[in-house]
């Protein structure tokens, strides 16, 4: 495949130097086409804005409604502040933190109007993940909410004090009334903004997921991409209007979320409801008060919700998407029968942006996750390559107008692209009609409420506590969470063995990393199952929490 790169709008071209060679790139064979210069931005929040629906909702935030116009407004500000007060260039990377409200997506529109790259991070990842992101991608700026600024703090210092040569400058926002907070530094800037000319193929985002080997992996994303994924998914299958609603639970640092709660509503000039820390009843509360029509959530949400349904009015619901980790088939069947709607399943992955495979309407099959959509083909196929017949197990391989670049990480790429393929490490079934069903992960990577979390990660930060001496981290079976973290540890001191001990790795855990990721299950053992070849068997850790 030949890939011709247009004239890039980034002065500084850290992403596209360390993009992979264009040969391990997956095919790309998209039915969709884009100008040259594309600044995704613009297209999302300025043509809406600008144009006769510039009143209209666009946010809806704890009993504030926000306009095009005036999210338009406030982003044009933090872009001025962006680049006269931080000293960002086109094709710098602004790393974004802080839980879903209207200042974090005004920020995200901020970065790419300036023309440099969002890396968008989940609320609760702690320093030292962070410091992994801002070293891998080189960022220069975070903008942060000031509720979770001490993380961010701290991994600003340890990027400082390492060998990276970079020196990130922080700015808060919801931080009080400090002359330095974001809202105070914007609050006498234009509210008009000069948008950078990025090209189509310049990367507008990079979007990290920890990998089955949990180091921090960056996919890079083109302004192209960010267009694309609204024009398969939403409009193929969503086929939302402006006078639709949509809301849902997962942070945006997500690309789930991203696409579901910000993209495909601004595609069409619809508006979005935004919940900061959302439980099943403010979830059920967001969606009779503003008369929710699109829900985006995991199959754990969806399950704990079937229950409290009858309390609420969810009339309005018309369409409710469930991606992130495998719907089971009681899910979905529990769910119409307590709303009356069809769940829309749907696979994606970071490395493709968004969803590639689902169904809508009478094309649902339950217990089928559906067929490729608009623009992606997809496939089963053997370790080597070769397609299989319907009803074979193999690897799901899938490409279309999005695909996988990782950011500077050859080895990964060329794992997960081959032959022009995404090979997702799902394993997957296509049967006669077409119709794709999970089967399993095909690599280490547990699955929990919609989160990936890789077990050696995990391993890493129990292997520094003093009293363990081996671990080994499985996803088991849960029927709430789908999977649950099961630690299997061998301690350096046996009489260490107490319910004590369980609670103090589990709050270690917790303070080092992402308090999601930590082992809800540990079993102390004496010794770990290993190959005669020093391999360690997984499988029977898995087999002896069944």
């Amino acid at each position: 495949m030949a890939v011709q790169f247009g004239p890039t709008g980034h002065v500084d071209t850290f992403a596209r130097d360390h993009l992979p060679p264009p040969a391990d790139w997956p095919a790309f064979d998209s039915p969709l086409s884009y100008p040259a210069q594309l600044n995704s931005a613009v297209a999302l929040l300025d043509t809406t804005a600008n144009g006769p629906h510039g009143e209209r909702p666009a946010l809806h935030f704890e009993g504030q409604t926000i306009t095009y116009r005036a999210l338009l407004a406030q982003a044009n500000r933090i872009a001025h502040v962006l680049v006269a007060d931080l000293g960002v260039l086109p094709g710098n990377r602004v790393l974004l933190r802080g839980p879903n409200n209207p200042m974090l997506v005004a920020a995200w529109f901020a970065v790419l109007k300036a023309g440099a790259i969002a890396v968008a991070t989940m609320p609760l990842l702690r320093a030292r993940e962070l410091t992994s992101v801002m070293t891998k991608a080189r960022v220069t700026v975070a903008l942060c909410d000031g509720r979770f600024a001490d993380e961010m703090h701290a991994a600003a210092e340890q990027v400082r004090a390492s060998d990276a040569g970079l020196d990130p400058r922080v700015c808060r926002y919801h931080a009080g009334d400090h002359p330095d907070t974001l809202e105070a530094i914007s609050a006498g800037k234009p509210e008009t903004f000069t948008n950078v000319a990025t090209a189509s193929d310049d990367v507008a985002l990079i979007a990290f997921t920890s990998g089955s080997t949990g180091r921090a992996k960056g996919t890079m994303h083109m302004h192209r991409d960010v267009l694309a994924i609204c024009d398969c998914f939403s409009a193929h299958i969503l086929q939302p209007t402006a006078d639709d609603v949509f809301c849902g639970t997962p942070p945006l640092g997500f690309t789930f979320a991203l696409g579901g709660l910000v993209l495909f509503p601004f595609r069409v000039g619809a508006s979005t409801v935004l919940i900061e820390q959302p439980s099943p009843n403010g979830l059920l509360d967001a969606i009779q008060r503003y008369r929710v029509s699109i829900l985006f959530t995991a199959p754990t949400m969806y399950r704990r919700l079937t229950s409290m349904v009858g309390d609420y009015d969810l009339s309005s619901l018309t369409k409710c998407v469930s991606a992130g980790e495998t719907l089971p088939l009681p899910t979905y069947d529990a769910w119409q029968e307590a709303t009356g709607i069809k769940l829309i399943d749907g696979i994606g992955a970071t490395e493709m942006l968004h969803i590639f495979i689902s169904a809508a309407g009478d094309d649902i099959r339950p217990g089928a996750t559906g067929k490729p959509i608009f623009g992606y083909e997809a496939r089963v196929v053997d370790e080597d390559g070769n397609p299989l017949p319907p009803g074979s197990v193999g690897r799901l391989a899938v490409r279309g107008p999005t695909g996988c670049r990782y950011l500077d990480d050859p080895d990964r790429q060329h794992t997960y692209v081959q032959h022009g393929w995404n090979l997702t490490g799902d394993m997957y079934l296509m049967d006669a009609d077409g119709y794709f069903h999970y089967q399993a992960r095909a690599d280490d990577m547990i699955i929990s409420s919609g989160y990936n979390i890789a077990g050696p990660e995990i391993e890493n930060v129990l292997r520094e506590h003093p009293k363990v001496q081996e671990c080994a981290v499985v996803g088991l079976p849960d029927t709430a969470r789908g999977h649950v973290v099961a630690a299997f540890i061998v301690l350096r001191d046996p009489a260490d063995a107490t319910a004590e001990t369980v609670s103090e790795l589990q709050n270690f855990v917790k303070a080092e990393i992402a308090p999601y990721k930590y082992p809800r299950v540990i079993e102390f053992v004496t010794a770990l199952p290993y190959t005669e070849t020093g391999k360690l068997q997984r499988f029977r850790l898995r087999q002896s929490g069944d």
